[in-house]
Formats: C-alpha cells, sequence, structure tokens
C-alpha cells in the first residue's frame, strides 16, 4: 500500500557544485512529521534521459498530500516561490550525464504551461513575518526544475498542492568555491534559514489543503 505522507524532493549536486541545498533540505526533512502529515524526502538525479522515470518511481511509492518540489538557483538572493513550469527544455548548460536539449518540448501536444498549485501568497508571507526572505518568480526556468515541475503536475491529480522553490547556495558551498578558484562571491543563506523555509512552506501548503477540506455549516 502506499504511503500517505507529505513529498520532498530535491536534486543532487549539478554544474561544478559540490553540494545542492535542495538534497540537503529533502534528506533533512525525510522521516520528519509537519503538521501532523508525515514527510517523505527525496533525491532527484539532475540527468534528463532518466528523471521523468526517477519522479514517477517516487509517486507510486508515495500516495502525496501535498508536493514541493526544490532546486538550487545559483546566484539567487532569496527563497524563489515559481508561477509557473513552461513546456520546454533548454539547457544553458549540459546535465550530469552530458545532455543538452535545445528548444525541446517536454510533452508534445500537451499545455504549453502548468501553473503551481501551491498557495504561494500564503508562502510568501509566513516566509516574509518569520524574516526569511522570498519572491514570487514567473518561470521555473528551462533546465531539470522546470521539467520536474512540470512532470509532476502532469502526473498528480489537481486536487493535490504541488509545486516548486527554488533555494540560494549554502554559505559552505560558496566558500569552497572562493577557496578553489578565487571566484566571484556569489550570495547564499544558512541551510537552517532554508530548511525552516520548506517547513514553512509545507505549512502554510498543509493549512491551505485543510481550509479547502473543511466541511461547510
Amino acid at each position: 500500500m502506499k504511503r500517505r505522507a507529505a513529498l520532498i524532493t530535491g536534486f543532487e549536486p549539478f554544474g561544478g557544485y559540490a553540494s545542492n541545498p535542495s538534497a540537503d533540505v529533502a534528506r533533512h526533512l525525510d522521516t520528519r512529521r509537519v503538521a501532523g502529515a508525515p514527510v517523505v524526502g527525496r533525491v532527484l538525479p539532475v540527468d534528463m534521459a532518466v528523471l521523468d522515470a526517477a519522479l514517477a518511481a517516487v509517486l507510486r511509492a508515495v500516495d502525496p498530500v501535498a508536493v514541493i518540489l526544490l532546486g538550487l538557483a545559483p546566484g539567487e538572493t532569496v527563497i524563489r516561490l515559481e508561477r509557473v513550469a513552461l513546456n520546454l527544455a533548454d539547457f544553458s548548460i549540459p546535465d550530469n550525464a552530458g545532455a543538452r536539449a535545445v528548444d525541446r518540448p517536454l510533452a508534445a501536444g500537451s499545455p504549453a504551461a502548468l501553473w503551481t498549485r501551491l498557495p504561494l501568497r500564503a508562502i510568501q508571507a509566513r516566509l516574509l513575518a518569520a524574516g526569511i526572505p522570498a519572491r514570487l518568480s514567473e518561470t521555473a526556468g528551462t533546465y531539470l526544475c522546470n521539467a520536474a515541475m512540470y512532470a509532476a503536475l502532469a502526473r498528480l491529480p489537481r486536487r493535490v498542492p504541488c509545486g516548486f522553490i527554488h533555494l540560494p547556495l549554502s554559505p559552505g558551498e560558496v566558500a569552497r568555491l572562493i577557496s578553489d578558484s578565487g571566484g566571484q562571491t556569489l550570495p547564499s543563506m544558512a541551510l537552517s534559514l532554508q530548511r525552516k523555509a520548506v517547513e514553512l512552506a509545507l505549512l502554510a501548503t498543509l493549512a491551505g489543503l485543510a481550509k479547502t477540506r473543511r466541511p461547510k455549516a
């Protein structure tokens, strides 16, 4: 029987980075409970050829009450809440298998875009109230983060809240980059704060779900 749980996914490191905070947050939340709901955290491959199958396998094992997909946005200064997934793969860098999609539809004959089903305004309000900077973003890009968001929204029933959140680099990763190459100093956010942000996002999502299911008098 499928396990009824909230699902959080992250991605493995990519693009020359040694770590990916989205994977750390997903692993951190795995087996925890948020608002009474058990949480399953999983890490997805940065490999276009196997991403869809990996996501499908996770969804076969879990009956999700909500799904929050996470990814890394190097250079981002805040928690970024994505509004839209595009039916497009167009990579600025290769994936971890060396593949580089160009102007490729993710699903031929499917909608050009799919809207998030997360309560982004409520999530942003919770984060800002907690002193965590967060902003709404128009799209999840055209890399694997976008591909995962599109695939999840297409696969899941509309009643299941689902969407994508981008995270900044961790301070440790930026320190490593400076130490290794003396390269550009990039913005970062403490992993503890990123973990708290995703927990608050899940709380807001589950609270919104409870409201929609509350019987009317």
